[in-house]
């Protein structure tokens, strides 16, 4: 993994990306954020177009983005503004939640780009990535606006079974990762969890078959119809062998065992190259307890130990990290968080927001993806 830290010479952007090159498809994980936090909000999204534009023009030998997701800190004003420009010019798959950047701005970006992929806009707000044998197919931004939490969850993941199902796949054979954004999360998790958990053994995801990969975690539509949005990642084309659930026993205990339900983190093996997705982690044991209440500086080290596990488990590390991102229940935090994450991760792209997770005594969370290079000849390179 190669890193890379400027800011844009015409608009006040820092961006740090971090690019894998091996085989025919490179990918880079963006960063971008606002250094001038005085400006309007028209202005930082203008900045921040113009400067993932420029990027893409001349960092990224002619990548494609393929996600995109925006960070607001008032979704309610901001994003009808922001959709009007993506939609002007939409390539990929786009996510927009309101989750305050910590640094003070009022928009940050996080995008994936990949070179030499085929892409296609499908129904149902499929963006599909094509290349040899795989196609991948992601989701940003879905909603409904049903009664409650509950409600929203089926028909979300309902929905997606049914788009998923036109392109040949199933939710439990080919989603990958999926992350739900949960207005009020201590009051609407628990309906995601029981939504979530219906849907899923209506399609033999137990815990004797497996789950998938997840992030649920606070963030807030424009609408305040909307409890719940959801993102989605799923692969066409994969052997069962291909795919390795990560579990980390000495640190962490299954999900089910307190009542929710997802894998820690997923590992997808390709040809030339393995993919790790970890879920959203906190400071937690193997009991399934809260570890370090009140202490964010323990927390974090306890929440770092844990991926790290995971990450041992696909025999990766934090050196092969593409990207992070943080979440803090209380904003004061930040400043603390943030010097213990620049001394030990001072290169990898982060992002830090205010976003509660879904135990109120969980200080911090975080998850992240990281790519390494491998050699599988039995199955066809990404």
């Amino acid at each position: 993994m190669l890193f890379k830290q400027y800011t844009d010479k015409k608009n006040p952007v820092s961006l740090c990306i971090s690019s894998f090159s091996h085989g025919a498809v490179s990918e880079y994980h963006v960063m971008l954020q606002i250094t001038d936090c005085s400006l309007t909000y028209q202005q930082q999204l203008s900045a921040i177009l113009a400067a993932y534009d420029s990027m893409v023009e001349t960092d990224l030998n002619g990548a494609v983005t393929v996600m995109k997701r925006f960070f607001l800190s008032d979704a309610a004003n901001q994003s009808d503004l922001l959709w009007a420009s993506v939609m002007e010019n939409s390539d990929c798959a786009v996510s927009v939640v309101e989750q305050p950047p910590l640094d003070g701005s009022k928009i940050a970006m996080w995008a994936c780009l990949q070179t030499n992929v085929m892409t296609q806009v499908l129904s149902g707000g499929l963006y599909m990535v094509q290349h040899d044998a795989y196609c991948h197919y992601w989701l940003g931004t879905s909603v409904n606006r049903a009664l409650n939490s509950e409600y929203q969850t089926k028909l979300l993941l309902n929905d997606y079974v049914m788009r998923l199902a036109e392109q040949g796949m199933s939710l439990a054979n080919n989603c990958i990762r999926t992350w739900f954004f949960v207005q009020n999360v201590d009051v609407n998790y628990t309906g995601v969890v029981k939504g979530r958990n219906e849907v899923f053994a209506s399609q033999n995801l137990t815990e004797h078959t497996h789950y998938i990969a997840s992030t649920g975690i606070a963030g807030r539509h424009a609408d305040p119809k909307v409890a719940v949005q959801m993102d989605a990642y799923a692969v066409k084309g994969l052997q069962t062998e291909q795919i390795q659930f990560l579990y980390a026993p000495e640190y962490l205990n299954p999900t089910y065992e307190y009542g929710v339900s997802f894998e820690r983190g997923t590992c997808v093996k390709y040809g030339d190259r393995r993919h790790v997705f970890i879920s959203g982690t906190a400071s937690i044991n193997n009991k399934g307890e809260v570890m370090y209440q009140g202490d964010i500086e323990r927390q974090t080290q306890r929440m770092w130990d844990n991926v790290q596990a995971l990450l041992e488990e696909a025999e990766c590390s934090f050196e092969d990290v593409a990207h992070m991102i943080v979440y803090l229940r209380d904003m004061a935090d930040y400043k603390t968080v943030k010097e213990l994450y620049s001394l030990r991760f001072p290169h990898i792209p982060t992002i830090f927001v205010w976003a509660p997770v879904c135990r109120p005594g969980w200080l911090i969370e975080m998850e992240c993806m990281a790519v390494r290079k491998d050699d599988n000849p039995q199955w066809q390179a990404f």
